[in-house]
């Protein structure tokens, strides 16, 4: 939970007022999907013991489009001629309202709940009485579980017309919920809006940025508002006027998008979502903290410093972080097992624990991958090509870094070593984000390695996020951001390639076959399938699936096989046809990566089959053959569509260090870009480099051209 968010332990009652641009579509009728949303987060509120209360917008345009639907109907050819009379907008009110209102009712009539309607005028409010009154009749409803819906009732108001601004006790109703809130004493109040929260420009401009707490000292000068609402009186203005005017009768408020299925629930568990109008808001910001895009800057002003050293003040950098990491093995140990005993405390199961583990040889072996790194062949401004184009014109295309990367990651501390000392080998400004889980052990390696960065370059260089909520604000700076690589489950990568438009490298499942043709020697077969899974059960590249070819069934093999593995502790399920024959458990889908000692075995016909397998239930990450017969193993090797696909050899050899990379950022079953373990080279891009002498096009006149292929060392 964000610190500036706590105060919603505390939050009973809640006043949410949904806007006009959120009940209704563009067309003017109303977006049932939407209002359907909303009821479902109200009820859930409401059952958990929240008193809910809603300001609801929208009469006056759902009952424009009714009435002229209504006026269409009703008109002759010539009357459809004539200039149209602008609709009565008390007339459309009084029509929206009921229309409005009945679609609340039924769709908390299908929710087992109940809701009550409250129409109110600017001059009720003149009357001490009626504010009373207002006050018990609320409380009542509220006691018997009834979610009072509010909205001025413009029809009969004094108002020329429902959407004119007056300066009154209250002029829409972003400010009657502001009213309600204070008069109600709520202890929140959500403003729900079309867009995700208020920003210091028009969302639609690409540097607009997010502002997720509101000071008035610092933003109130600084903000651009786009244009007012075409539906209803407000838009963002009212709606920031309302907030600021709740916060400073002491009730927090939030504006938030009314479009997302769960943001009052965010809002409520304390996530920072939207953007927070508070009366201590001032105090916080005293606090500085360091927003997204400052932490991409930083990191690619840094990289700039990174790749102006020479190779050799690189490689020190590397070096001097091996040497802290092996001098602060006590202290890394330390914070990894406060992290491991938590995890524990939560319940997490033993393939997690093992991920999460930093062992002492654990961290030699880092240290020790990260001197490989070192006294690798510089990769940066590396001469890839280099041609004569005319006589004195040179053109070379040379190697360089992509820019900043950012990593999200899974509670796997040694992760964050390697990938900070790939970031730099490659020159790349590097942005981290660890799980939760692993946060001490993140901490204090980041802390190890940024010490370790000479102030000529600035810590700066590699940015450690500490807040999940910051996510979304990086996966929108396309414009820093040069690499997305998240590591982790299948949703995970999924939902961020569904969030950005910043490039994303990585695979979501190791989904990894290991196929025993008739062929192979057994010996060899078991001493390979006994490493590939029972190695290191946890990692991405261990045995999942294990096919066999149908003739080890006849003699036993498969059999004795199958009793080893369950004699090491592997828990074996089956195929359809292999669980029949074997007596074993049969598996629901064969798309399932255990991460843990378990793994699927099933019968196959032959070579083809298992290829047809691999890529109907595989994950295009790294596929065995164990073999004689080269031909078969030809076969496998050429039409297996992996990044790695090995014979007669183990899947755990996926991996960077193994490799000869020295380390690795993850595993990529992208086509694009890099595929299998991503090393330095694939953190690195080109550039074009070109040597003249005075030399102009002017038209290709005077230009002979020679495209002559020169070598790569001038």
């Amino acid at each position: 939970m964000d610190f500036s968010r706590e105060f919603v332990k505390d939050v009973k009652r809640l006043i949410i007022k949904v806007g006009t641009a959120v009940v209704t579509r563009a067309d003017g009728r109303l977006a049932v999907g939407r209002v359907g949303a909303l009821c479902e987060q109200l009820k859930e509120l409401n059952s958990q013991g929240y008193e809910v209360i809603l300001v609801a917008s929208g009469a006056v345009g759902v009952g424009i489009q009714r009435l002229r639907y209504r006026r269409l109907v009703n008109s002759s050819l010539d009357d459809l001629q004539k200039p149209q009379i602008e609709l009565d907008g008390k007339a459309c009110a009084a029509v929206g309202q009921s229309s409005l209102m009945a679609l609340y009712d039924t769709l908390f009539s299908q929710l087992d709940a109940t809701a009550s309607q409250l129409l109110v005028t600017e001059s009720d409010f003149k009357n001490p009485h009626f504010r009373m009154q207002l006050f018990e009749t609320v409380g009542s409803l509220l006691d018997l579980r009834v979610i009072p819906i509010f909205n001025e009732n413009d029809a009969i108001s004094t108002r020329g017309h429902p959407n004119e601004d007056s300066s009154g006790i209250f002029c829409d109703n972003d400010s009657l919920a502001t009213l309600l809130a204070t008069e109600l004493k709520a202890d929140l109040l959500v403003l729900l809006s079309d867009v995700e929260g208020l920003y210091d420009a028009p969302p639609k401009l690409p540097h607009a940025k997010m502002i997720h707490t509101y000071v008035k000292e610092k933003h109130e000068g600084e903000i651009t508002f786009g244009d007012k609402s075409k539906v209803g009186r407000g838009g963002m203005t009212a709606k920031v006027k309302a907030a600021i005017q709740a916060a400073e009768a002491g009730i927090p408020a939030v504006i938030t998008s009314g479009y997302a299925t769960d943001n009052i629930v965010k809002v409520l568990q304390g996530q920072r979502v939207g953007t927070l109008f508070h009366k201590d808001a001032h105090s916080w910001a005293l606090v500085k903290e360091i927003g997204a895009r400052e932490l991409a800057v930083a990191a690619r002003e840094c990289s700039r410093q990174l790749q102006a050293l020479s190779s050799k003040d690189r490689s020190k950098i590397l070096m001097d972080i091996a040497d802290a990491l092996e001098a602060n093995e006590k202290l890394i140990k330390a914070e990894n097992e406060a992290d491991i005993a938590s995890a524990q405390e939560a319940g997490y199961d033993n393939s997690f624990l093992s991920r999460l583990t930093l062992k002492p040889e654990k961290i030699s072996g880092l240290a020790n991958s990260i001197r490989v790194l070192a006294d690798m062949k510089e990769p940066i401004g590396h001469v890839l090509t280099r041609m004569e184009l005319a006589d004195g014109l040179v053109l070379e295309k040379k190697s360089c870094p992509l820019g900043v990367l950012l990593i999200v990651f899974e509670s796997r501390p040694d992760a964050l070593v390697q990938i900070a000392s790939l970031s730099i080998r490659s020159g790349n400004g590097l942005l981290l984000k660890g799980g939760k889980e692993a946060s001490k052990s993140n901490a204090i390696l980041h802390k190890i390695i940024t010490g370790a960065i000479p102030n000529t370059v600035g810590e700066k260089l590699i940015g450690l996020v500490t807040s999940r909520e910051q996510i979304p604000d990086l996966l929108k700076l396309n414009d820093v951001i040069d690499l997305v690589i998240p590591r982790g489950s299948n949703k995970l990568v999924s939902q961020i390639k569904d969030s950005t438009k910043i490039p994303v490298l990585g695979h979501a499942d190791g989904i990894c076959h290991v196929y025993i043709d008739k062929s192979a020697n057994m010996k060899m077969a078991k001493h390979i399938v006994l490493d590939a899974k029972t190695d290191y059960p946890a990692a991405c590249n261990a045995m999942e699936t294990l096919l066999v070819h149908k003739d080890f069934l006849s003699d036993g093999r498969l059999n004795k096989l199958v009793s080893e593995l369950q004699r090491k502790g592997v828990t074996v399920h089956g195929g359809p046809r292999a669980s029949a024959l074997l007596n074993i458990s049969q598996v629901n889908s064969f798309h399932h990566e255990y991460n843990s000692m378990a793994c699927t075995v099933e019968i196959i016909e032959d070579v083809h089959s298992a290829i047809d397998h691999i890529h109907r239930h595989g994950s295009a990450h790294t596929d065995c053959i164990i073999t004689e017969d080269p031909k078969i193993a030809e076969i496998f090797l050429h039409q297996v569509d992996s990044a790695a696909v090995f014979h007669n050899a183990s899947t755990r050899f996926c991996d960077g260090a193994r490799f000869g990379l020295g380390a690795e950022v993850g595993i990529s079953t992208s086509r694009i870009h890099a595929r299998g373990p991503v090393g330095v080279d694939g953190l690195l891009t080109s550039r074009w480099i070109l040597k003249g002498n005075g030399h102009v096009v002017d038209g290709d006149e005077g230009v002979v051209y020679t495209h002559k292929n020169l070598a790569t060392q001038a």
